[in-house]
């Protein structure tokens, strides 16, 4: 089963948003702030910061005994996050997607997880006999704000893969990796614990402290723009600069999630992400590259004044850069 977002009236039709909770972010259709195409690359955005989401899609029920299961489906980060989990999970088919909630039972957890600078990772959870079992490997998962593609292989044999951007990130054997067994040695109860021991892990650094530019607004005050001298403020009203992107913003939102892949067939997974993730990819390679150029060329020089200024500036971009953002 593949399933690749659809317009921004019909998606809704098929993906349900769990009414469990009040305070459940919302998701809307859109390509982001750049993009390879603009209505090829739309996917479910996230729209607020600091929220829990709960969307799910039904398709028919499946049982892979004795078969390849893929699991596969593209991540954007489409503004800088320093902490948000972009993981999907795999549902029974009795789900009721209406309450689905943290609480949901799910059989796989799957995809990327941020929590500052230490907690970059790819996350493969299962569900085993009622249990739920992390993987005991550390895999990186991308932090940057382009498209990547993850891919979860689960093979008969009991190997598996672990796939970004069609580039095997890790792999082995089930039960190497996971503690489904019980381990080859216990705890010994009967030795006694030492006075002296201290049981936490971690403990807070005294001389930690909050960042300066940790609580940083989404807008600022254009600090290139000045009062202009003929301003009156009981004719005009009281002047405020625009408001201006912050590039030390540190947002949650803006997460896309398109391309949704579930089949038995890895090289069809792999074909499959090589042509709809990868001509995405490069395509948003180039457009970055050409935003870049705008932006450096914007800094560099100094802004043109008055009428002819403006109109050769515009001539100058238009000839050097195409860009539709």
């Amino acid at each position: 089963m593949m399933d690749a977002i659809l317009g921004a009236d019909e998606w809704e039709k098929r993906w349900v948003q769990s009414k469990h909770r009040s305070d459940y972010g919302k998701f809307r259709v859109a390509s982001g702030r750049f993009y390879g195409d603009r209505e090829k690359d739309k996917g479910l955005k996230a729209t607020e910061d600091t929220k829990y989401y709960a969307v799910s899609a039904r398709f028919p029920p499946f049982n892979n005994e004795g078969q390849t299961l893929v699991l596969q489906y593209t991540v954007k980060y489409d503004q800088h996050v320093d902490c948000g989990g972009a993981y999907v999970k795999l549902y029974s088919a009795d789900l009721v997607q209406e309450v689905m909630n943290e609480d949901s039972e799910y059989y796989i957890m799957f995809g990327p997880d941020i929590c500052g600078e230490d907690k970059k990772i790819v996350q493969v959870i299962f569900n085993y006999k009622d249990d739920y079992y992390l993987i005991k490997k550390n895999i990186t998962c991308e932090t940057d704000d382009f498209t990547h593609l993850y891919t979860l292989i689960l093979r008969p044999d009991l190997t598996y893969e672990v796939k970004v951007d069609n580039y095997v990130a890790e792999a082995g054997y089930l039960e190497d990796d996971w503690d489904f067994l019980p381990p080859r040695k216990i705890v010994d109860h009967e030795m006694a614990k030492p006075d002296y021991w201290d049981e936490r892990e971690l403990i807070e650094d005294p001389m930690d402290k909050k960042p300066d530019d940790w609580d940083q607004p989404e807008r600022i005050p254009d600090p290139n723009v000045t009062k202009p001298d003929d301003w009156d403020e009981e004719m005009d009203g009281e002047w405020a600069p625009p408001s201006v992107p912050n590039p030390e913003y540190r947002g949650k939102s803006g997460t896309i999630f398109d391309n949704f892949l579930i089949t038995n067939d890895e090289q069809y997974a792999e074909d499959a992400g090589n042509e709809m993730w990868g001509p995405t990819f490069e395509r948003e390679w180039k457009r970055r590259q050409g935003q870049d150029v705008v932006y450096k060329k914007i800094n560099e020089n100094e802004e043109p004044k008055g009428k002819e200024g403006k109109k050769e500036k515009r001539k100058k971009k238009d000839r050097n850069v195409k860009d539709e953002l």
